[in-house]
Formats: structure tokens, sequence, C-alpha cells
């Protein structure tokens, strides 16, 4: 059962899965409100309509249960609230931050079966939009 939901949410994901971004690259893909408004027909998905938009990569592991989870990156170093939607540097992009639990696999195979031990991780699910704490120039 629990093989057949894992499908059913990495199914989920797949209008929204990206290749991995290079740091240099984050903002090559922010998206602005003049590209969504532009966009015309099928409406676009929460994820690329937010203020702070991510997409979905997989992260893959194969000592892990499952093997494959879908993990939120941000596509904007800013969050896009400007008048016109223009990405603004007083505030940052963050991941929003989930528990999960993964079984990962313990030692080598013995008469054919391998045993797993419960972890949690914290996974990625989405970004939200924060306010640049100001630094102190005292120092």
């Amino acid at each position: 059962m629990y093989g057949r939901l894992s499908v059913g949410i990495m199914s989920a994901f797949h209008h929204a899965l990206q290749l991995e971004q290079n740091p240099e690259q984050l903002n090559s893909s922010c998206p602005s409100a003049a590209w969504a408004s532009a966009a015309s027909g099928a409406p676009l998905p929460v994820n690329l309509l937010s203020i702070s938009p991510w997409a979905y990569r997989m992260s893959h592991e194969s000592s892990r249960y499952p093997r494959s989870i879908p993990e939120a990156y941000c596509l904007c170093r800013g969050c896009l609230i400007g008048p016109y939607g223009q990405e603004s540097a007083d505030f940052r992009s963050v991941p929003v931050l989930a528990p999960a639990v993964v079984l990962r696999r313990r030692g080598p195979c013995v008469a054919g079966r391998f045993t797993y031990s419960e972890h949690y991780i914290s996974v990625a699910v989405g970004c939200t939009c924060v306010p640049l704490m100001e630094q102190d120039n005292t120092v």
C-alpha cells in the first residue's frame, strides 16, 4: 500500500519538476508577474503563482525507502512583491521544511533480505517569503 501511495504522491509533482539549479543560475528561472499574466490557456500551478515561487527536484538515495522524494527549491532569491510583480531585494525566499519518516537500509543482505531502520528527515515542501534582517555594522 505504501508503494502505491508514494507513486501517487510523486505523480502529483510531475508538472513542476525541473532540473537542479546552480546557485549562480538561481534567478535565471525566476518568473515575473508579467510572465504569469502572459501565460494564456491552462492555469498555472500554485507553486509558480506564489510571491516566492518554487519548483521540485527528485532526491534519490538507493539505500532509502522511498528511494525518490520530491524536494522543493526556490526559484528566486528575493520575493515578487513589487507593484508590478518585480522581485524585491528587501525580502528573501526560503524553503519551508516538513518532517518525514524514511527507512534506511542497515547492513548487508542476509538470506535474501535487508534490514531497515526508521529515520526522520526534513523535506523542503515549498518556499515562503521572509524579510531580510538588518545587519549590525558596528563590528
